[in-house]
Order: C-alpha cells, then structure tokens, then sequence
C-alpha cells in the first residue's frame, strides 16, 4: 500500500499562476516584495502587479500571446518576476536556462522549447543573439540600454502600453506555466511540462502552518538561481505568495552573500549542500552578523546530517531540507522546523495530497518502513510529462500516475523520507544536473577518444564532479598532456558545472551484452581505489588500473 501524506487535505483552486500568486498584493501596499541585495533597488508589492501588468500589455503588443513560449536567459534580477508573470498571464509558456550555459547549449534549448523571444542582460547578449538566431527566435529583449546595432529591444518598451493586457482564458490544468528543463532519469535535457495548476499545488503543499517554513515577515535571502525549478518556485513564487521580502542576489560569491545577509537581517536562506559547507566551517562567517537568521533550507542534493548539526550549532538556527524534482514541481518531501532532532538526516514527510511508494529494485514489489528501494511519487505537481518525448514520459511517468524518480531510499517508521541513493546516472554538481551521456557524446567527437565514459566523482565542495574514463585511439598517448587537452577541449563547450573534472586513461569501457555502458562498475572500480590503501610513490585516480589520470 502506498504512504500517505500525515497532512490534511488541501483544495487546489482552479486558478491561473499569476492570479494565485500576486492575489494579496495590493493589500501589501508599500512592503517591500523584491530588493536588489547589492544595489538595495526595490520592488514593493502593490508595485509588482503594476509591473507585470504593463509587461504582458506590451508583450501581446508584440504579438506574443497564449500558447507562446518565452526564454529568459539572465542571472537572478529583479525583473524575473515580472517577465515571469507577465507571459503567464497571457496564457504563454516560460522556459528557462541557465546563465553559464554555451552558445550551443543554448539554441538546442531554445530550438526544443520552440521559444518565440528571449530576455538576457547585455553582457550575454552577443552569445544571447547567436543562439537566437540558430533557433530561429524572433524577438531578443535585454535588460537595460542594448548597444545601437545590437537589434535587441530594451525591456523597458515593454513598459509603454499602458497597463490593460488582453484579458485570456486559461485553462489550469491543461496550460503550460513552466517549461524548465531536465535531464529526468538518464539522457540529454528534456523539456518539463508543468502546468498552472502543478505550480499552484505545489505552492500549497509547501506553505501550510504545519511546515511553516517562511512566514509574511521573513527576508529571504534568493540566491538560489531561478532558472532552476528550487529558486523558481519554492523561493521566488513561494515566497511572493506568503508576502515575505525576497533579497536577490545575481550569483553565489561568498563575502557578498554573507554581507548581503548582514545588511538585509536575512531571517531565511535557502542553498544547497556546498553553501551549507560553507556556513558551517568557513572562517569568513566569523566576521558578520547572522544573528538575525532563523532557518537555512537545504534542496537539490542529500545533506549530511552531520553537516547540517555543525550549521546549526554554529549558526544558532534551524537547518533542515526538502526533496523533490524538477518533474514534480519539484517539492514532495519537507522537513519542518518543529521535527524531532533526530530527523536531521531525513528530506521530510510528504506534503499534502502526495502519495508514495518505495519500490523494490529486484522483485518490482512495494516494501514497508525501513526497506531500501525506488522512490514513486504521485500528486497533483507531478508534471504532464516531457515536451515531445513520449517515450521518455512514458519510461519515467507511468499510467496509473506514477513518477520513478530513480532515487533509492526508505521511509521510517514515523513516515520520514531518508535518501540513500540513486537509480539513475545522473551527475549532481552543487544541485545541477549534469547527464553522463551529454559529456560522453560530446567527448566520442574528439579525434583522440576511442570510447568513453563518464561517472560521478566525489567532491567535498560540489557534490560530485564528472569524471571520465577514456579509451585513447591507437597511437595516442594517455598521458597528462592528453588528458589536459580533453578536459580543456570539452570546457570550451559546455557550461562550467559540466566541465571534466578527471580524466582517467583505461584500456576498454564495461559494458552490458546489449551495449549499455556499466557506470555502475566504473562507481565500484572508484570507491575500491578510493579505499585501498596507496602505494608509495604511486600515481592514483578516482578508478582501479588507470593507464593514466589528470586531476581537475
């Protein structure tokens, strides 16, 4: 039988995003909702819904309209949320990506997505117009004055139609709000379906009084990144809902971010396990004043519960964390400030109105507390399914409503979630996906590699890093300077998350019968290297018997 939610039912109303969202804020008057957490630039909420108003009117001015899809390609600013907003009340369809990310990496988004415009900041606008191009994009919008020439349209003309959108119909249930992408169990970057109402839930299961973890008089630091479906929906339109104060911040820089949240008397903040490092024994925290926060939440990877007491104790507040997928919305699972101690090590509960079931990896059969197996999920976040891909929704999202998520763990006697592993092959750098058959597709196109493959590595800043096992063709040498120019070769193509952390020479690829690489081999090759105790004098690397290796 599948676990239940300890939560009360919750009603889903049949409304659009932007209507759920910005319901309350005109009552809010002048609190502030958006603060530029280095310029100190505000957005309040009565503000905001003026904005977003005026946006979408000189969008559908533009020809934009229900069905249409916008990227949004900037770091974290404060006009995210009124773009945002903006194509949704229209009946448009927002799909985002990430700032780092190549030229090519870009248009195939934006070519899969079939995006109509696109909004960047100047200093991405040469690679911005490049990609938009190739994907055949036909409006490029940039944030503040573009060069003369540049053919982009300041976003502030978006400003200058007054501020009455064409009223739209829309269809919670059915219309597109998000369109992030993600590399769902194995592959290459899929588009996500999520529908208004797959937000609109997602937003109520997470902000109940039983959980309760931001309330209308938080500053919530967001420096999470908003093209990732963490800082797009539990930080960003979470956080609007609830009233609280968002400070943004465009990126994670260590000493701004501690004196973003001195200066802001930050009361939430919301990171990923490598911040939580950070916090927990960087001598820098020593210097400013945290006393002001009350909860760090911690998405996106397993955190240590050891790491998270450390946090804590040094901090004098509450750590805990959530899990989800982007395909979920993402947020199944959360802890709660009020949860016993001893479940530090625990995602969480279900929130309201999910199900679960932890499924035995061998027998295919639903086992009881304490067993391992795969984490199944359904509820009403769960996604349409992938943009164009039904064989791979139909491989991850199953008939009766099931969604695999290729994560292994087990639910405790007092329903907590612990995570232990993971099915899938997925990389997890600081949060971000990173799928092995993008690299290694990328990396079989070098004149040097016969074969490849690639595996996570352990990282104690990042997670885990992509390490490569290659084999060389013949006459090449698998040597330092070799493995140097593969990794150099493969960081000029793609964002910094994804670069090739080790390359490790090895004589042949472990593979199935049917062909299928044997990551999971090369992951116990590595730990046993990592674990045996080293030869004086030797040479080693994250695998047993490497012909030759390059740290990164």
């Amino acid at each position: 039988m599948p676990f239940q939610s300890p939560f009360p039912p919750i009603d889903v109303p049949d409304v659009s995003l932007p209507a759920f969202v910005l319901e309350q804020c005109a009552a809010r008057g002048d609190h502030p909702a958006l603060v530029d957490g280095v310029t100190g630039r505000t957005i309040t909420y009565a503000e905001l819904p003026v904005l977003v108003r005026r946006a979408a009117a000189g969008l559908a001015a533009r020809g934009f309209g229900r069905g249409d899809v916008f990227a949004v390609w900037c770091p974290n600013v404060l006009e995210y949320a009124v773009i945002i907003h903006a194509v949704t009340l229209l009946g448009g369809t927002v799909t985002t990506a990430n700032p780092l990310y190549t030229v090519d990496e870009l248009s195939a988004q934006l070519a899969d997505a079939r995006a109509r415009m696109l909004l960047t900041i100047a200093p991405l606008l040469p690679a911005a117009r490049e990609a938009a191009t190739r994907a055949g994009v036909r409006e490029l919008l940039v944030l503040g004055e573009p060069p003369e020439g540049s053919g982009a349209t300041p976003f502030a003309a978006l400003y200058v139609h007054g501020d009455e959108p064409p009223a739209v119909t829309i269809d919670p249930g059915v219309d597109l709000a998000f369109l992030p992408y993600s590399s769902g169990t194995t592959g290459l970057p899929k588009g996500v379906m999520l529908t208004h109402r797959n937000v609109v839930a997602n937003i109520l299961q997470t902000t109940p009084a039983e959980v309760q973890v931001v309330r209308a008089d938080d500053r919530v630091l967001a420096v999470l990144p908003f093209f990732h479906i963490y800082g797009l929906v539990p930080v960003l339109n979470a956080g609007l809902r609830l009233g609280a104060t968002l400070i943004v911040l465009p990126r994670f820089e260590l000493e701004g971010f501690l004196q973003a949240m001195s200066a802001h008397r930050v009361s939430v903040c919301f990171v990923v396990p490598p911040i939580v490092l950070a916090l927990a024994k960087h001598p820098a925290v020593a210097a400013h004043d945290l006393s002001a926060l009350r909860l760090v939440f911690s998405g996106a990877a397993p955190l240590d519960a050891g790491l998270a007491r450390a946090c804590a104790e040094r901090l004098g507040c509450t750590v805990r964390q959530g899990y989800g997928l982007t395909e979920s919305s993402p947020v199944t699972h959360l802890s709660s400030p009020f949860d016993p101690p001893d479940k530090v090590g625990a995602v969480g509960r279900l929130v309201a109105n999910c199900e679960l079931r932890i499924v035995d990896l061998a027998t295919g059969g639903d086992v009881g507390p304490g067993a391992d197996g795969e984490v199944w999920i359904r509820g009403p976040q769960v996604m349409r399914g992938y943009l164009a891909r039904p064989d791979a929704t139909a491989a991850t999202l199953d008939a009766d409503g099931w969604l695999h998520t290729g994560d292994v763990g087990f639910v405790d006697a007092d329903g907590f979630l612990f995570v232990v592993d993971r099915v899938k092959e997925l990389i997890k750098y600081k949060g971000l996906q990173v799928a092995p058959a993008e690299l290694e597709g990328l990396l079989l196109a070098h004149h040097d590699v016969a074969d490849v493959a690639v595996i996570p590595h352990p990282d104690a800043e990042a997670g885990e890093v992509p390490a490569a096992y290659v084999v060389p063709r013949p006459g090449v040498a698998a040597d330092a300077d070799t493995a140097e120019g593969l990794r150099a070769w493969v960081a000029a193509r793609v964002a910094p998350h994804k670069r090739i952390r080790h390359v490790t020479f090895v004589e042949q690829i472990p593979k199935s019968p049917s062909g299928k690489i044997l990551r999971r081999v090369l992951v116990a090759r590595a730990r046993a290297a990592a674990e045996a105790p080293s030869l004086a004098g030797a040479s080693t690397g994250p695998a047993s018997t490497p012909v030759g290796t390059s740290p990164g």
